[in-house]
């Protein structure tokens, strides 16, 4: 059948302009613009005239919680939740029971992403001291990448054996895969945890969760990963970066760039003061720094040391973030309202509307070599959003899909709106309703 989706103002590789898109069997097969006419007769016409078209976004960092953590977060709710946030792709991450650090694990949950989630999904397989020998077996096409939890991690994925680490860089390289690596150094944690206890208590109060999860635990851990991608040619992704100083590791002088940078809708929107106000509901590792550091990450977003922008959501029950710095839960749930927040940094002049389409849609699919994914382009699938850019609205916990049932974005007012989110040629979310009809479909990759 083929759609018309007629008038908006489409945001596409650094352009906008008016224009109209015709769908086809899940395909964008033209691209209009101004008042040009389709080739042929349409079966529906969607009237789009003063919404904005970007393309979906392509969530590279999220935790979806399933298998084993399904008391917080599924498959189905936070697909659900991402679809209603503008979101058609998502790359999920190893740290679920069991974790993804077998084939056995990773086939079980492209099963269930198959049976539950309303867009497309790839999962990342977990890296530890002892599995490196497994990789060959993975399917580089279909895989987005290695996950590297380097100095620090939950459970038995953190990676600290010099031997074994070089061991995961030189084979991700041999097999053309990335590595997306969160950085933070467990030795300086452990000693700036001693102190502050040793100051204060066993639990600090949250505002202490970026002295102990520090800028210099950042810095040396992503140091070891720039210094170990270096010697051995490998893709690196530095994931969340958090902090000024980080950012000197990254050197955008080059195109074709080793290495590339992520930063989260959580360190550009909130820093160290909003604790006050929202105490552990937005603890998450690494730790939200100082106003300097958000300033310093706007910036790198725009200058290009920053490259994409990924969510890292990570649901948990309130009842995980009681506790300070040492105690509460670290992560929150975000896919549904990133979009929403980082738009407002749009309309505040912080980022141009292009530069969030490059930083959320297009980085990401050149950076993991999507197939077909992440533009608005003749032939590609016909992932796309449709945003309301006047439609005040303030989040209330009714409009949270996700199971976890909270946000950190709740009470926040936001100007523009996610109307439609179109996945594969089929309009998944329509102003509230999910189309529970179709199933995304797995990414594949260019490699």
């Amino acid at each position: 059948m083929r759609t018309l989706i007629s008038n908006p103002t489409i945001v596409n590789n650094g352009e906008k302009f008016r224009g109209s898109i015709v769908v086809n069997n899940g395909k964008i097969v033209e691209i209009l613009r101004e008042n040009e006419l389709p080739r042929a007769e349409c079966d529906e016409i969607v009237e789009a005239s003063g919404m904005y078209l970007i393309p979906g976004v392509i969530d590279d960092h999220v935790h979806f919680r399933e298998p084993g953590l399904t008391h917080k977060a599924n498959m189905a709710s936070e697909s659900r939740a991402a679809a209603a946030g503008g979101v058609t792709s998502f790359m999920e991450m190893p740290n679920t029971i069991p974790q993804t650090t077998t084939l056995k694990a990773l086939k079980e949950k492209y099963s269930i992403a198959a049976k539950e989630s309303v867009i497309n999904y790839s999962f990342y397989f977990g890296a530890t001291n002892t599995n490196s020998d497994t990789f060959a077996k993975l399917n580089s096409k279909k895989v987005c990448g290695i996950k590297l939890f380097m100095g620090s991690s939950t459970g038995n994925m953190l990676v600290d054996k010099k031997a074994e680490l070089e061991k995961i860089f030189a084979e991700a390289k041999r097999l053309g895969m990335p590595i997306a690596a969160h950085c933070e150094d467990s030795s300086i944690i452990a000693e700036n945890t001693k102190r502050i206890k040793a100051e204060v208590g066993e639990d600090p109060a949250v505002e202490y969760h970026p002295i102990i999860r520090s800028t210099e635990a950042c810095y040396q851990s992503s140091k070891s990963a720039v210094e170990l991608a270096g010697k051995f040619g490998t893709r690196l992704h530095l994931m969340h970066v958090s902090t000024a100083k980080e950012l000197e590791l990254i050197d955008n002088s080059n195109t074709d760039r080793n290495i590339t940078a992520e930063a989260t809708p959580a360190h550009l929107f909130f820093c160290d003061k909003d604790y006050a106000k929202l105490g552990t509901r937005i603890k998450c590792n690494p730790a939200i720094k100082e106003e300097s550091d958000r300033e310093a990450l706007r910036q790198a977003v725009n200058s290009g040391k920053i490259d994409l922008i990924g969510t890292d959501h990570a649901p948990h029950c309130l009842s995980d973030k009681v506790g300070g710095a040492l105690k509460a839960a670290s992560g929150m749930p975000s896919i549904q309202f990133s979009l929403l927040a980082m738009l407002q940094l749009v309309d505040e002049g912080i980022f141009s509307i292009e530069t969030l389409v490059e930083k959320m849609c297009h980085a990401p699919a050149r950076i993991f070599n999507v197939n077909k994914r992440g533009f608005i382009e003749k032939g590609y699938y016909a992932d796309f959003v449709l945003l309301n850019p006047d439609k005040e609205h303030t989040i209330e916990g009714a409009d949270i899909i996700s199971i976890c049932g909270w946000s950190p974005f709740e009470g926040s007012t936001f100007k523009w709106a996610v109307e439609q989110t179109w996945v594969n040629g089929n309009k998944i979310y329509d102003k509230g309703v999910i189309n529970e009809e179709f199933r995304g479909k797995a990414l594949t990759f260019n490699r």
